[in-house]
């Protein structure tokens, strides 16, 4: 599995970033996470708006922040 958090590096990327590391770990899962900081390969997504989540190539959110739990759930599908 591999998840990419989408995003410059903002404050809310970040916390993106720290909601799946916590559901990961809640999960005991060890996925490859990426944080992608390049504006090319987020447009190639179709993303307008960041932060984004990314898992298996599928955006799952966009603009916003999913909870720890939100991601919990897509994770287990």
């Amino acid at each position: 599995m591999k998840i990419e958090i989408l995003g410059m590096g903002c404050i809310k990327c970040n916390t993106l970033y720290g909601n799946v590391r916590k559901a990961v770990t809640e999960l005991d899962m060890k996925p490859e996470i990426e944080h992608v900081r390049d504006l090319n390969k987020i447009v190639e997504y179709g993303v307008m708006s960041t932060p984004a989540l990314v898992i298996d190539g599928e955006v799952m959110a966009s603009g916003r922040i999913p909870s720890v739990e939100e991601i919990k759930g897509w994770l287990k599908e």
